[in-house]
């Protein structure tokens, strides 16, 4: 094979000013501008994860999106979790994994209820034949300027979402894990680096940092892996769909020392790593793609 030519990762993306636009939650990829690079056209796999058999929550766009296209083009069998309108990114999905000759199941639904979360799991074991990668990615942002303009329902919400749902969701999928399965959390630079206007959000991303390095030293006894992704800003529905005021969102990742946001492409092979055997020592770790900001 030719090598591959160096790209400069200033340009190798779009960069900011963005046009103005306006989702409402929880957002289509599909519908956005640019749309965003989850890997459709570029990720290439090796065997990597042959016979793995992952659940993603928000596999539908962003980053789940992102690690599931690349899971399935590794060997694994994949089922997604979204929130019902997101159907149209979530058929996309299917479709692509399903073109690697992978197992894809379909599991919409709302993460805000327990019984869900428990259904979604044993759902999701029964059509995959068994489970060994996890990756906690679904995620609710909603800016809001002043916490005296913050609802206890929108605080509620994002607490449900982003908390309680991966407590659930772990929780249920722990007895079905074999020694050598992993689990991944999505996480921020929110953790580290809170915005003003996202006081929920960034909160609860400082809570899956901790719930990421307090349950690797739990499960590490069964011979279970848990890591996490920490994220700069990444071009996905969350920033049009209610996550970014508008100035915001026309300048969003310029603020970074690359001068753009990031792409959900760009985190696909993180996620990767995290989930194959050779990453046998790694875990209690979190990893950082937040184009030279942030602290992990």
């Amino acid at each position: 094979m030719p090598p591959e030519k160096l790209q400069d990762p200033k340009t190798k993306y779009p960069q900011p000013p963005f046009k103005e636009q306006e989702q409402p939650w929880p957002g289509l990829a599909g519908k956005m501008e640019p749309r965003p690079d989850h890997g459709e056209e570029s990720y290439e796999g090796s065997g990597r994860l042959a016979g793995r058999k992952a659940l993603i929550t928000g596999g539908d766009s962003g980053m789940g999106r992102a690690a599931a296209i690349a899971f399935a083009r590794e060997g694994a069998d994949v089922a997604i979790n979204y929130f019902p309108s997101e159907e149209p990114d979530a058929k996309e999905v299917i479709d692509l994994i399903e073109a690697e000759g992978r197992k894809a199941v379909a599991l919409p639904g709302d993460l805000r209820g327990e019984s869900f979360c428990k259904n979604l799991v044993a759902d999701a074991v029964k059509q995959l034949g068994g489970l060994d990668i996890l990756v906690s990615n679904a995620a609710r942002q909603q800016q809001c300027q002043s916490i005296l303009d913050l609802s206890s329902e929108d605080f509620d919400a994002t607490i449900k979402t982003n908390i309680y749902a991966p407590f659930w969701i772990i929780k249920a999928a722990v007895p079905h894990l074999q020694p050598g399965s992993c689990i991944i959390g999505t996480t921020s630079e929110q953790a580290m680096e809170p915005s003003p206007d996202l006081y929920d959000y960034a909160q609860t991303k400082a809570a899956t940092t901790s719930f990421v390095r307090s349950l690797a030293k739990q499960l590490a006894e069964k011979g279970i892996r848990v890591n996490g992704v920490a994220p700069g800003p990444i071009w996905t529905p969350l920033q049009v769909s209610g996550g970014a005021t508008m100035e915001k969102l026309k300048e969003f990742g310029k603020q970074t020392p690359l001068k753009r946001p990031g792409q959900p492409a760009e985190l696909a092979s993180i996620y990767v790593q995290l989930a194959v055997n050779d990453a046998s020592y790694t875990t209690g770790q979190v990893y950082g793609a937040m184009g030279g900001g942030g602290l992990p």
